[in-house]
């Protein structure tokens, strides 16, 4: 293993944060060794400087997505932490639909979703096995879910929709495996309805997010920890801004913005809370 010297610490960490968002500090150096030496053993290089190097002068940027996938945190099962997707199917769900049900019966109702650090797609296609719950018939609804993450890799895993028998194992309950998953192999390949609720994209965070349009609820929870003070003040001022004005922001459960963005106050339903705009 490539073992990284201070003054390269110190370039590769600013060039991670640039690309994106994501800081890592001194105190880290293991974390890039133990996931970049690969990348930079395969290019051929023989210091870290030689990997920041070739990756900049990359025009196809594949280097960087290496770098951004192997340097991005995927830590991710289904239904995590239970308490938000409780407060999506008894609060945050009924809420919205009575909102957005127009008065016109002949009309649909529109309910927009973006799960902001999707990963490889268990948090958005847990959302969507909660609305299928709630809503019996969902094609009398549009519900449009999208689920955005940085790595290629990730985006390519969720819009595939398959997972080994750890991945499903982890959070995930017997009844809905048997009822919204098929046996694929040694694996379980999500159904083609929830499939088709669903939509995902690379997306930097770091990016504007106004080209994504306006949402109803949105999920952002365990990425901004990954930022400084700075750009978390900035993600959630842009959340804001993309978020509708009677909108729900669920963020992770050992997060708060206090101090981040006071565009946001926090509410409590059950033992979960959510954030609407002033």
């Amino acid at each position: 293993m490539i073992k990284i010297k201070p003054d390269e610490l110190k370039i590769i960490a600013q060039y991670i944060h640039d690309i994106s968002g994501i800081y890592l500090d001194k105190g880290k150096s293991y974390l890039f060794e133990t996931r970049l030496s690969t990348i930079a053993e395969n290019l051929g290089c023989t210091s870290y400087q030689d990997l920041y190097h070739k990756a900049k002068r990359d025009a196809s940027k594949k280097i960087e997505r290496q770098i951004v996938d192997a340097i991005s945190t995927n830590e991710t099962l289904f239904f995590r932490d239970k308490g938000p997707f409780e407060l999506l199917r008894h609060k945050i769900l009924p809420e919205m639909i009575d909102l957005r049900t127009p008065s016109v019966p002949t009309l649909k109702t529109n309910v927009r979703i973006w799960s902001a650090a999707s990963s490889t797609g268990q948090e958005l296609y847990s959302i969507a096995i909660v609305i299928k719950e709630l809503v019996k018939d969902v094609s009398k609804y549009n519900f449009n879910l999208l689920g955005t993450d940085i790595s290629d890799n990730a985006v390519a895993q969720a819009s595939y929709g398959k997972y080994n028998k750890f991945e499903i194992e982890r959070g995930l309950d017997r009844t809905y495996l048997q009822r919204y998953f098929t046996l694929f192999g040694d694996s379980w390949k999500i159904k083609d309805d929830i499939r088709a609720m669903v939509n995902f994209r690379k997306f930097n965070l770091m990016q504007p997010i106004t080209a994504l349009g306006k949402f109803d609820i949105i999920f952002c929870r365990n990425v901004a920890i990954y930022f400084t003070l700075e750009d978390r003040k900035k993600l959630f001022n842009r959340l804001a801004d993309s978020l509708a004005d009677d909108g729900f922001l669920v963020i992770g459960s050992t997060e708060s913005l206090t101090g981040v963005c006071p565009r946001f106050v926090p509410k409590r339903h059950l033992r979960s809370i959510f954030y609407q705009k002033k």
